[in-house]
């Protein structure tokens, strides 16, 4: 795009109140003061300062000689009464209020009034003191500019409400909305505990490629580049399972990585293109005896974020994490939540017709697909949506679980779970598929699957995997926990856009 394209697409000076602080920017710099300043010392956070004195009364305050503090925020309010003013700042910690007043900044008052305004960021030196009302106040003695705001910030009490600009322009939501903030400190909350959790059971946490040269390691269609030194395609990894699992076979028997994927789908209110993930794998381990391990963290969760009780609201429904979670199987669930009784469900011309009477299958290709994906059509359709609270669903057919082992006494069957909260699946976790020789016919299936148009089947045969497998991978449990669907929960946030800083939107104009 040229210079001038550039100019058009962004003036920078179309709004009045922008032309009017750019005006106080040339009067800053004509009279010699930095509307950009080098860093100051500061030597308490806003917390930390109201903390410091809040049980104090004002007479105690006036009485004695207070120390001098270093504070630095932004502005978000200022209140002017002739010569004094209170300005209300911001840091990362929290609100202080700070008086000024000629009395004590002398002629300086004079640019502190008519050249700072909301938005601007500022250092404080000065003493404590308290209002009439009782609020801790920075009695300011000096006051220097840092940083000269260009752009006015929304007149919103309660925040950023429009939804394009909170989550196109995060940057102002999280100066704007207090819920923001605290959604994503308690996001960083939740990621250290689940952190400090796997460290606690001696799992080792690894890092694996993120441009892979097959994509594999679950059902997604993935993103495509290519590496120009190589004269290679890759794909962005839409999960990290096959390099874990080669990191097994090589001996580290307990590994975790919070990683992120990328899968080139559909944006929803539970899906973004990219995403954040646990996947954790533990050798001569169960997927059975991870249904507690998984309880476990759920409950490290909970009172990591305040929940003692293990009990959250989500949407105003109460759930509650209190172990055991409930159990059922996929048969089990159709049989609960819908009309299909659970004789019938062996019988794939039964499913077949149903599903047609209910408008969710393809006409032409519905008589094509097998017992275990019809299964999970009406699954995905019909019970999902019922699982409000903590449900592990096992006994996945085996088409829909192509890495998952075998149950032995029931072939069709995959020794799996995945973990339902709120309606949606919070977790994936199976016994995992260390026979070379099956695996290596799942994936050519799948290769199969994919040139019969299905855009999410493995498009090739990982045969560097498959000489993995060869090696031996010892019994293993592997399990995929989604992030972001999991702060959503503990946050109660409705969308997947509200706990990922910058989520992916159309672009703007």
């Amino acid at each position: 795009m040229s210079v001038d394209r550039i100019k058009q697409s962004y003036p920078r000076t179309s709004n009045e109140q922008i032309v009017a602080r750019r005006t106080k920017l040339n009067k800053i710099k004509n009279i010699g003061m930095l509307p950009y300043a080098p860093a100051a010392n500061r030597d308490c956070s806003a917390q930390q300062f109201v903390s410091r004195y809040q049980a104090k009364s004002r007479q105690q305050l006036a009485e004695q000689q207070g120390d001098n503090h270093r504070l630095a925020g932004r502005i978000k309010a200022i209140r002017n009464f002739g010569k004094a003013a209170f300005w209300q700042l911001q840091d990362e910690s929290g609100i202080f209020q700070a008086f000024i007043s000629k009395d004590n900044l002398g002629e300086k008052f004079t640019n502190c009034k008519e050249l700072i305004e909301v938005g601007d960021i500022v250092h404080l030196v000065g003493t404590a003191m308290k209002t009439k009302t009782g609020e801790v106040t920075l009695k300011a003695s000096e006051v220097t500019l840092l940083t000269k705001s260009l752009r006015p910030l929304p007149e919103k009490y309660h925040g950023v409400t429009d939804i394009d600009t909170r989550y196109r322009q995060r940057y102002v939501d999280l100066i704007m909305t207090d819920k923001s903030r605290k959604t994503f400190l308690l996001r960083t909350t939740l990621i250290k505990a689940i952190r400090q959790f796997f460290h606690n059971k001696n799992f080792l946490e690894v890092e694996t490629p993120m441009m892979h040269p097959i994509a594999g390691g679950a059902l997604a269609r993935p993103f495509k580049t290519h590496h120009n030194t190589l004269h290679s395609d890759l794909y962005l990894r839409i999960a990290p399972e096959l390099y874990l699992k080669r990191l097994v076979v090589g001996g580290f028997e307990k590994v975790f990585e919070i990683n992120r994927s990328f899968r080139n789908e559909g944006v929803s209110t539970q899906h973004n293109p990219e995403f954040t993930m646990l996947e954790f794998y533990a050798a001569h381990t169960t997927y059975l005896q991870f249904m507690t391990l998984t309880e476990e963290l759920f409950a490290d969760l909970c009172q990591a974020s305040g929940h003692q009780d293990l009990q959250i609201t989500y949407q105003q429904q109460k759930i509650s994490f209190s172990p055991p979670f409930a159990k059922l199987t996929v048969r089990e669930a159709i049989d609960k939540y819908t009309e299909l009784q659970i004789d019938e469900l062996d019988n794939a011309q039964r499913l077949a017709d149903w599903l047609r009477t209910k408008n969710i299958a393809n006409k032409d290709k519905i008589d094509q697909e097998s017992l275990g994906h019809l299964l999970t059509r009406v699954f995905d359709n019909f019970v999902e949506h019922h699982l409000v609270q903590p449900t592990f669903i096992t006994d996945y057919p085996i088409e829909v679980s192509p890495l998952s082992r075998r149950n032995d006494s029931k072939p069709d069957l995959a020794e799996r779970f995945e973990l339902f909260v709120a309606g949606r699946e919070i977790a994936n976790a199976f016994n995992e598929l260390n026979d070379a020789d099956d695996q290596y016919q799942r994936f050519c299936q799948q290769a199969l699957r994919r040139q019969q148009g299905d855009e999410e089947a493995f498009a090739e045969v990982d045969l560097d995997y498959i000489r993995a497998l060869e090696y031996g991978l010892p019994p293993t449990a592997g399990q995929g926990i989604g992030i972001d669907r999991l702060v959503m929960l503990f946050t109660d946030s409705p969308s997947i856009k509200d706990v990922i800083l910058f989520p992916h939107l159309r672009a703007e104009n």
